[in-house]
C-alpha cells in the first residue's frame, strides 16, 4: 500500500504529526506496536497527573480542618487509585483512536522498521509481515526508562516509571533515584500516601535543570513533607536478595546503606533508536540521537525523525510542535524553526514547578547584566486564601534593552502560569510592558507582575 506519509510511532508526536498531516490533504498512515498515545498518554503524562491529583486530594482531606472542614479519617485505598489512573489512561488512548478515525488516518498496529527505497516494515503481534511504501517516512519511537549500569531493572523489587504505576499494593518505603521531573513527581505521590521515602540525587541539586532557588525551596518543601533527600549521592549497588532491598549509597561522608521495599529508578530517558532501520537505511546518529536538519530531515531524503530521539527536550509538548513543522515542510509550507529556549518544563509534584528560559546561572554565563525580581506566594492574598503560601515566582531580564530571559516558577498551579510567558517571550516582550499589563487580583498569576515589579525596583506588595 502506497502513502504520501507513514509515521513510525503514536505518542505525542507521532499522532500529532499524523493528524497536521491529513490536514494538509497527505495521505498518512500511523505504525503503533503497543497503545495509541504511545508513553506520554498511557504511562507517562496523562496517568501520572492521574495519581498525583489522587495524591493532593488526599493531602487536601487530611488538612480539612485548616479551611474549617471536619472529616472523619481520610483512607488512601492504593488500589482504588491505580485503577482511576488507568481508566483516565484508556479513554485518553480511545481519544486518539477517534482522531485518528476522524482525520481519515490508517492505523497499522505491529512493530515498524524503515526501509531503504521509501519502505516500512511492518511485523504484527502474530509474526506476520508486511511492508508498505511512503514518500516521507517520519520516525516518532520516543524513549523509554534509562537503565544505570549498577541498577538493573527486574520489574518487582528494582522498578523503572511504568511499574511505578501499576505496583500491586503499596510499598512501605521506597527509595527513588534520580530527582528529575519524573523521581520528584513519585517521590511526593508515593510520600503523600503513606510511603517512606528517600530521594538519592547524583548532581548537587534535587530538580538540578531548575533555577538554584527553586531547587532550595523544593528541598525545603520536601523535607517538610516528610521526604529525605541526599544529594551527590550515587546508588553503588541494590541487594535484593533479602525480603527487600538493601541499598548502598556512596555520599560525601562515605557509605551509607538504606534498606526498603522497592527502588524506583528515575534517572531519565534514553531514545528508542534500536531496530527502526537506523542501520539499513544510512541514517546517521551521534549520542545516541537521530542527527536532523532545523525541519527535522536525516541526511537520508524522504526520511525524517521527531520527538526523543532527536537533540533538544524528551517532552511531549515538544515532540508534538516538532511533528507539526515537519509535517508543513513536508507539505510545501514555510514553518518557522522551532525556539528550543522558550520551552517550558513543568514538574507536577507538589508545590509545582514550571520555568522557561535562561537560569540565573545561564543567562550570567551568557553575559547578560541582569535585572532579577522574585515574588513569595507567602505575600500573595489569592495563595493566603487558598492555603497554598509555599515557593516564589522569580522574572529575569536583560538590564540593558529589558529582554525577558527566562521565568522560575515554584508553588500551587504554577504549571498553569507559564504560559504567559512563552507567549511574552515570542512576542518580544521586555519588562516594561508584563510591569504595566495588569493583572487580575487576587490571583497566582499577580506575581509575575510583582516580581517583575521587584526587579524593577517598583514592588508594591513587599
Amino acid at each position: 500500500m502506497n502513502y504520501d506519509v507513514i509515521v513510525i510511532g503514536s505518542g505525542p508526536g507521532g499522532y500529532v504529526a499524523a493528524i497536521r498531516a491529513s490536514q494538509l490533504g497527505l495521505k498518512t498512515a500511523v505504525v503503533e506496536r503497543e497503545s495509541l498515545g504511545g508513553i506520554c498518554l498511557n504511562w507517562g503524562c496523562i496517568p501520572t497527573k492521574a495519581l498525583l491529583k489522587s495524591a493532593q486530594v488526599f493531602e487536601y482531606i487530611n488538612h480539612a480542618a485548616e479551611y474549617g472542614i471536619k472529616t472523619a479519617e481520610a483512607e488512601a485505598d492504593f488500589a482504588a487509585v491505580i485503577k482511576r489512573s488507568r481508566g483516565v489512561a484508556d479513554g485518553m488512548s480511545k481519544g486518539v483512536q477517534f482522531l485518528m478515525k476522524k482525520n481519515k488516518i490508517d492505523v497499522i498496529m505491529g512493530t515498524g522498521k524503515a526501509k531503504p527505497g521509501n519502505k516500512v516494515e511492518v511485523k504484527a503481534a502474530d509474526g506476520t509481515q508486511k511492508d508498505y511504501t511512503a514518500t516521507s517516512i517520519i520516525l516518532a519511537t520516543g524513549g523509554r526508562s534509562r537503565e544505570l549500569p549498577n541498577l538493573k531493572q527486574d520489574g518487582k523489587k528494582i522498578i523503572g516509571y511504568r511499574q511505578a504505576m501499576v505496583l500491586p499494593e503499596q510499598p512501605k518505603s521506597m527509595v527513588v533515584v534520580g530527582s528529575g521531573a519524573i523521581g520528584v513527581e513519585f517521590a511526593y505521590f508515593y510520600a503523600t500516601l503513606g510511603t517512606k521515602v528517600t530521594v538519592v540525587e547524583f548532581m548537587d541539586n534535587i530538580v538540578p535543570v531548575e533555577d538554584e532557588d527553586v531547587s532550595k525551596q523544593l528541598l525545603r518543601s520536601f523535607k517538610k513533607a516528610g521526604i529525605e533527600v541526599m544529594t551527590s549521592s550515587s546508588v553503588e549497588s541494590v541487594d535484593t536478595s533479602g525480603a527487600g532491598c538493601k541499598v548502598q549509597v556512596k555520599t560525601a561522608a562515605g557509605m551509607v546503606t538504606l534498606e526498603c521495599d522497592i527502588v524506583l529508578s528515575a534517572a531519565g530517558v534514553v531514545a528508542n533508536i534500536e531496530n527502526i532501520g537506523l542501520e539499513e537505511t544510512g541514517i546517521k546518529t551521534e549520542k545516541g540521537k537521530v542527527i536532523v536538519d532545523e525541519f527535522y530531515s536525516t541526511n537520508v531524503k524522504g526520511y525524517y525523525a521527531i520527538g526523543d530521539i532527536v537533540p533538544g527536550q524528551a517532552l511531549a509538548h515538544v515532540a508534538s510542535a516538532e511533528g507539526i513543522i515537519c509535517v508543513e515542510k513536508i507539505a510545501g509550507q514555510k514553518p518557522e524553526p522551532l525556539d528550543y529556549n522558550n520551552i517550558p518544563g513543568c514538574t507536577y509534584c507538589s508545590p509545582e514547578i514550571a520555568s522557561v528560559g535562561y537560569t540565573e546561572k545561564a543567562a550570567r554565563a551568557a553575559g547578560y547584566e541582569l535585572k532579577i525580581g522574585k515574588f513569595p506566594f507567602s505575600a500573595s492574598g489569592k495563595a493566603s486564601a487558598a492555603g497554598a503560601k509555599d515557593g516564589f515566582i522569580k522574572m529575569i531580564y536583560d538590564a540593558k534593552y529589558g529582554e525577558l530571559l527566562g521565568a522560575h516558577m515554584i508553588g500551587a498551579n504554577v504549571t498553569e502560569l507559564i504560559a504567559e510567558i512563552v507567549v511574552a517571550r515570542k512576542l518580544e516582550t521586555t519588562g516594561h510592558e508584563m510591569l504595566k499589563a495588569v493583572h487580575p487580583h487576587p490571583t497566582m498569576s499577580e506575581a509575575i507582575m510583582e516580581a517583575t515589579a521587584d526587579a524593577y525596583g517598583e514592588v508594591i506588595h513587599l
